[in-house]
C-alpha cells in the first residue's frame, strides 16, 4: 500500500502547483519576467540609475528654468503685519484666521506689526474639544465600539486641527489678546506631548463614561462626570500653556515714537476696540470636482464646539473660487485658504508651482492624477491653511500668481512669504474664505440650500486633523 499511498500524495502535490501556477492572482515568475523585460526594453542606463539611488530625488528632480523664471514681485500686496510662525504645531488654521484680523488692527493703530496671541485662543480651543470629545461619547455611549461614527471620534479628539469657524468661533466667544498678554509657551510651541498625555486622559474619560452607562448612571449624572473630567483638562492646558488672562494691560507704540498710556482690558473688551463689532458674515468656498457644482455642503461633526454649527461649505468651480479670491484682495481683503500644501513646493524659495519638480523625467513615468480621484482615494486633502495678502496679474486683469502669507517663520520662503503659481493653485487649493458681501446674488441664494450632509468619515473632515 504504501507505494500507492506515496503515488497519490505525489498527485495531489502536482495537481496543488499547477492550480497554484494556473492563478492569475500571483506574483509568478513567469510575470516577473514579463515585467523585467519591460523594464530592461526602456533602456535606462546605468549611470541615469546609480544617479537617482545615490542623490535625493527632489534635487534632481528640480526644474532650474522655472526657479529662474521666478520673482517675487506683485502688483497688488496688502500692508504687511510681520510673519508669524506655528513652530512644532498643527495651529495653521489660527495662525491664517489671525492673520486675516491683525492688518485691521496695524491700520486703526498705526502699527507696523501687531500680533494676536494664538495660545490664548489655543487654550480655549482645547477645552472645547475636550467638551466636545465627552458630550459625544455620551451621545454615543450605546454605539458598539466597532461603530465608524464612534471610531472617528476616538481618532484623535485632542489634535491641533481645525477650520476657519473654528478660529471664529473661538474669538466671537473668548475674545482676543495680544501676543504680550499670552505669549508662547515651551508646550504650545511644540504641542506632541501635552497632545497625547491629554488624548490618554480622556480615552480613560471615554471608557469611564461608557461604563457607568452600562452600570445605569443617567445622561445627567454622565455630564456632571464630565464638569470634574474637563476640571483635570483644564489643569493640564494650564501648566502647559499658562493662565489664560481675565484682564491685562496694553499699551503700545505709535509710529515708533509715542508710548500710549497703559489701560486695563479683558479679552472682550480689546475685541470690542480693536476689531469692533460683530465678525462679518463669510463663506467658505470649496473646490471638490467629484461632487455637484453650486451645491452646499455640511460636514457632520465637523466642529469644535459642542454648542456650534458643523462646518457648511459652498463647492463651487476653481475658476470661480479663484474670482473671488482675486475680488476680496482688490478689495484690500486678506484671504484665509487651505490646499495640499506638500506637492511641488520648492522650501528654499517658497514656490508653490506645477512641475517645480520633474519626477516625470527623473524616474520616466507620469504621476498625474485628476484632482476629483486624489480627493476621493486619500491621495491628497486639505493639509495647511496660510493668507492671501497679494497677487500678480497680467495686462488683461486674470491671475498669474498669488502672495501667500504662511506662519513657519521667515526662514523659508521670501522672509516668510510663499508665492502660489496660478496652475498650482488650480490643483491643490480646495478652500477658500470669501466675506458672504462680495459673492454674487446667484451664489449667495446657493447658501440658502438646505445642504447634503457629509459623514464624518468623509476625507474633508478628516482634513481638520491633518490641516496644521
Amino acid at each position: 500500500m504504501r507505494p500507492l499511498v506515496l503515488t497519490t500524495l505525489f498527485l495531489a502535490l502536482m495537481s496543488g502547483l499547477s492550480l497554484a501556477a494556473a492563478d492569475s492572482r500571483g506574483l509568478d515568475p513567469v510575470l516577473i519576467n514579463r515585467i523585467q523585460a519591460t523594464f530592461d526594453a526602456v533602456g535606462f542606463s546605468p549611470a541615469t540609475i546609480n544617479a537617482v539611488t545615490n542623490n535625493d530625488i527632489k534635487a534632481l528632480s528640480l526644474c532650474r528654468e522655472k526657479v529662474c523664471a521666478f520673482d517675487n514681485l506683485f502688483n497688488v500686496r496688502l500692508k504687511s503685519t510681520g510673519i508669524t510662525n506655528q513652530a512644532g504645531s498643527g495651529r495653521c488654521w489660527l495662525f491664517a484666521g489671525l492673520n486675516c484680523f491683525s492688518p485691521g488692527v496695524c491700520k486703526k493703530l498705526d502699527l507696523s506689526r501687531f500680533e494676536f496671541s494664538q495660545p490664548y485662543l489655543t487654550f480655549w480651543d482645547k477645552m472645547e474639544k475636550a467638551n466636545f470629545f465627552l458630550e459625544e461619547m455620551i451621545r454615543l455611549r450605546e454605539r458598539p465600539l466597532y461603530d465608524r461614527e464612534l471610531m472617528v471620534a476616538l481618532d484623535g479628539p485632542f489634535g491641533d486641527g481645525g477650520w476657519w469657524h473654528y478660529a471664529t468661533g473661538l474669538i466671537e466667544k473668548y475674545g482676543v489678546v495680544p501676543i504680550t498678554a499670552m505669549p508662547e509657551s515651551k508646550q504650545s510651541s511644540n504641542t506632541g506631548t501635552v497632545n497625547s498625555l491629554a488624548e490618554r486622559k480622556l480615552k480613560g474619560f471615554a471608557a469611564e463614561l461608557r461604563r457607568a452607562h452600562t452600570e445605569g448612571a443617567s445622561e445627567n449624572q454622565l455630564r456632571q462626570r464630565k464638569e470634574q473630567m474637563l476640571a483635570e483638562i483644564y489643569q493640564l492646558l494650564v501648566f502647559a500653556y499658562g493662565r489664560p488672562p481675565k484682564e491685562f494691560v496694553y499699551r503700545y507704540k505709535v509710529n515708533d515714537s509715542t508710548i500710549t498710556d497703559p489701560k486695563t482690558y479683558t479679552p472682550k473688551s480689546f475685541y470690542d476696540e480693536f476689531i469692533g463689532g460683530p465678525i462679518p458674515e463669510y463663506a467658505v468656498l470649496m473646490n471638490h470636482p467629484g461632487k455637484g457644482y453650486d451645491s452646499l455642503y455640511q460636514i457632520q461633526g465637523s466642529r469644535n464646539m459642542a454648542d456650534r454649527e458643523d462646518l457648511t461649505l459652498l463647492n463651487l468651480s476653481i475658476d470661480a473660487v479663484k474670482d473671488y479670491c482675486l475680488k476680496a484682495l482688490l478689495d484690500s481683503q486678506a484671504v484665509w485658504f487651505a490646499c495640499d500644501v506638500g506637492v511641488d513646493n520648492f522650501n528654499d524659495s517658497g514656490v508653490l508651482r506645477l512641475g517645480i519638480y520633474d519626477f516625470a523625467g527623473t524616474l520616466g513615468m507620469s504621476f498625474d492624477i485628476a484632482k476629483a480621484d486624489r480627493i476621493t482615494l486619500g491621495d491628497s486633502y486639505p493639509n495647511h491653511a496660510m493668507t492671501l495678502v497679494g497677487v500678480d496679474t497680467a495686462a488683461d486683469g486674470s491671475p498669474v500668481k498669488w502672495l501667500v502669507a504662511n506662519s513657519w517663520g521667515d526662514k523659508p520662503g521670501d522672509d516668510g512669504y510663499w508665492t502660489m503659481y496660478n496652475d498650482w493653485f488650480d490643483m491643490n487649493v480646495y478652500l477658500a474664505v470669501i466675506r458672504k458681501d462680495l459673492l454674487s446674488d446667484a451664489d449667495r441664494r446657493k447658501l440658502d440650500q438646505k445642504p447634503m450632509v457629509l459623514p464624518s468619515w468623509d476625507p474633508f473632515y478628516q482634513a481638520a486633523k491633518h490641516l496644521q
